[in-house]
């Protein structure tokens, strides 16, 4: 990871690396740049921000409308090579008890997007964050049982077809099914989810809520669909999420927002033969950490993430069908004997954090980062884009 990021505060010194591109605003009519940023600012409460948020007009990929970005001078400080695992730390925000500070770390953080991010609307700007505060908040409270053949969940919430999935019994609000679903302390219980499937049901919370308090007639239709079958997989994907970057053109490598989801892949062939362990589906939290959906309270650094997907090829056996299985109980005190020792986590972090290879390669070459970044879609009336199927 170190020379990846060092290639990029190389690059970005030279000229040569990924400026921050902002995010662009469409629909804002005849208003000039800076009126445009004024508003901004006051609609996010970011008026403090004023001196390192600029604005100008211009033409985007589809219209007319106003870029706004964070200058160089304070991304390099607050977020070197487009790093902003450590930005909250770095301006004292205390996003696990402010939800104005997460929405801060969230807010500087696209405003600092490499790629640029267009939206149709101010409003489905301030709809983006909100999801992404919802997601991050959801991911803390979720607790699972990880498993990736079983799946359960509450019987007075679902019913269960092999055509259809699991789908929301009459009456019940899908929003109340999701949060009992994954939260224990709601539910009482656990219930058996993969890691994917996990990444989809906090993601859907996260933009069901949004939809609710901003768009009640898609939220019906979202709610109706959920009634007749599930929306799972690429499907899922395809209707409502968006990526960032592309193999080709990678996203910088510590570059994370708030609300993304993530995939870190295991670049070992053998191990990752094993059902469940072809990679691991995640959330990034903000401040650094990652969702671990099996133990609420311990997310994952991504070093502790790198390291324990490394050392899943020491726990491959196969059991009594022949299947491919990992161990994860024997492979814990090699997690833990790694961390603690500066050479072998350094020999480890610089074969893991390789950009990882196409899907179906496995080379020497191959670490575990991936060059993209998944988010929601649009969802304000007259401007989402998210194809919810009509029942």
């Amino acid at each position: 990871m170190r020379k990846l990021l060092e290639t990029y505060n190389t690059m970005e010194q030279t000229g040569q690396g990924p400026a921050s591109r902002g995010i662009f605003l469409r629909g804002l009519g005849t208003q000039g740049a800076e009126s445009v940023r004024r508003v901004f600012l006051e609609r996010l409460g970011a008026t403090d921000l004023a001196a390192h948020i600029h604005a100008e007009a211009g033409q985007g990929p589809q219209g007319h409308g106003v870029r706004l970005w964070l200058d160089h001078p304070a991304r390099q400080a607050w977020a070197p090579g487009h790093n902003t695992m450590q930005l909250a730390s770095t301006l004292g925000l205390r996003t696990l008890d402010s939800d104005t500070d997460l929405q801060r770390e969230i807010l500087l953080t696209l405003l600092m997007s490499p790629t640029g991010l267009d939206f149709p609307s101010l409003d489905e700007f301030e709809s983006a964050i909100h999801i992404r505060r919802n997601i991050v908040q959801a991911a803390r409270r979720t607790t699972l049982a990880f498993d990736t053949e079983a799946a359960e969940r509450p019987q007075d919430c679902w019913t269960y077809d092999e055509d259809r999935g699991f789908t929301l019994l009459p009456d019940v609000p899908l929003i109340d099914a999701l949060v009992k679903t994954t939260q224990p302390e709601v539910s009482g219980r656990l219930y058996s989810f993969s890691c994917y499937r996990a990444t989809e049901y906090v993601t859907l919370l996260g933009i069901a809520q949004e939809l609710a308090r901003s768009n009640t007639e898609l939220f019906e239709r979202l709610q109706d669909v959920w009634r007749q079958r599930a929306i799972m997989s690429e499907e899922f994907h395809a209707v409502f999420l968006r990526e960032q970057g592309s193999m080709e053109a990678p996203v910088p490598p510590l570059y994370y927002v708030p609300g993304d989801r993530v995939w870190f892949r295991n670049p070992d062939e053998a191990s990752a033969d094993a059902c469940g362990f072809e990679g691991s589906w995640v959330m990034y939290l903000g401040n650094g950490l990652f969702t671990n959906f099996w133990k609420q309270h311990q997310p994952y650094t991504l070093t502790r993430k790198c390291v324990e997907i490394y050392h899943w090829r020491h726990g491959l056996y196969r059991d009594d069908q022949g299947e491919a299985q990992i161990d994860e109980v024997r492979i814990e005190p090699l997690i833990e004997a790694t961390l603690a020792n500066p050479d072998e986590l350094a020999r480890v972090m610089a074969r893991m954090t390789r950009w990882r290879e196409p899907r179906g390669v496995y080379t020497e070459a191959g670490g575990c980062m991936d060059t993209t970044r998944e988010f929601a879609r649009w969802v304000r009336p007259g401007t989402s884009d998210m194809p919810i199927p009509r029942t």
